[in-house]
């Protein structure tokens, strides 16, 4: 038998496995498409008309490489945030900062807090580094910010997680409430504050920007209202020294040139993102009703989905999912308890989101055994 190169100790030991299953993998099993696509919590509504004509006017330009700096994009953002362009790093989306940040601070077996069930993706990084995963239920559906920060204290943590607002639940905290966190936290624990949604919910759940706390990575991507999710490319904000210190390790030619053109021109028209957050807001109304129509229980949200509580078990839930999943309906929903009684549904276009309603009974009828 043939001799194999060795893996590191913690490559070796991690099982085979990635945060999420495409809809492109389900696809390719089921051997036809969803004709729905309302689980990724991507923006159906795409990106802005201004964004496709650049993106277009430059498609011929691919042959060159991107700019390593990201300079243009990053001058771009900083003026949108009011920071200077020292306190701004791109990178390929949040997964590839978060993937980053798990490499700059996190040890093997050193403890690293997240709520359970929050975005998976961070804890596949901090896996990958070797760190040991420290969790938080929700409470009351939503990430509990006391429990977190007791959670630091006590296991003397690195590095914290907390997106506000939050996916998978929708949920989200008040700027005053995220800011008492943040000054509650030891000044040796980095907070990632993902904020994928921030455009999304209400201006009073974003806490002013401070680049002088060097404890707080903000993190802001293309992916969901700007309608983006396929470029990959999104930003951090944080002190200088912090940002320097991405310098050291990101992947320079990492983002793409055509996503850097994109993202700046996305930022240009502030117009087009407000006019997606209208119709964003209509979507989750028209969610909502579906749910209420079926007796079900839309849960509050500041994101661009709705999660919706089946009033059952997670065994219930997973079965209503399943059965939109045979119907061509794609969504996501939950997987630890408590919070796997819900099902995920995405804002969509007006048809798909007429196919949810219209597949929505019967999937409950199917789940129930009626």
């Amino acid at each position: 038998m043939r001799q194999r190169p060795s893996l590191t100790p913690i490559i070796g030991a991690l099982p085979t496995t990635v945060p999420f299953v495409g809809p492109e993998a389900q696809e390719r099993e089921r051997g036809r498409p969803f004709r729905a696509r309302i689980g990724a919590n991507e923006s159906s509504f795409g990106p802005s008309p201004r964004v496709i004509a650049r993106m277009e006017s430059v498609a011929r330009d691919q042959w060159m490489y991107c700019d390593p700096d990201n300079y243009e994009l990053k001058v771009a953002a900083a003026a949108h945030h009011g920071v200077a362009v020292e306190n701004v790093v791109v990178g390929e989306g949040i997964d590839g900062l978060l993937g980053l940040v798990a490499r700059m601070y996190v040890g093997p077996g050193e403890a690293v807090v997240t709520s359970l069930g929050a975005y998976p993706t961070f804890n596949f990084h901090i896996a990958g580094v070797g760190g040991r995963l420290v969790t938080v239920p929700y409470a009351n559906d939503k990430e509990d910010l006391d429990g977190l920060l007791a959670k630091v204290a006590s296991e003397k943590a690195p590095l914290v997680y907390l997106s506000n607002p939050d996916n998978p639940m929708g949920s989200w905290w008040e700027a005053p409430d995220v800011v008492r966190f943040i000054e509650a936290l030891p000044e040796t624990t980095m907070l990632v504050l993902d904020e994928a949604y921030g455009e999304l919910g209400p201006a009073s759940a974003l806490p002013a920007i401070d680049v002088a706390r060097p404890n707080v990575i903000r993190m802001r991507t293309f992916s969901k209202a700007y309608g983006l999710a396929g470029i990959r490319c999104g930003y951090a904000v944080a002190e200088a020294e912090v940002i320097r210190d991405f310098e050291k390790i990101r992947n320079h030619y990492g983002v793409s040139r055509m996503a850097q053109i994109a993202g700046l021109e996305a930022l240009a028209d502030q117009d087009y993102l407000c006019s997606v957050v209208v119709r964003v807001a209509a979507g989750r109304e028209r969610i909502s009703a579906i749910a209420r129509q079926n007796d079900l229980k839309p849960l509050p949200s500041a994101t661009n989905f709705v999660t919706i509580d089946c009033g059952r078990d997670g065994s219930f839930a997973l079965k209503v999912m399943q059965n939109l999943l045979s119907r061509d309906v794609f969504i996501r929903k939950p997987m630890v308890p408590v919070l796997d009684r819900c099902i995920r549904v995405s804002v969509g276009l007006d048809h798909e989101l007429d196919i949810f309603a219209e597949e929505l009974p019967g999937a409950l009828a199917a789940a129930r055994g009626n």
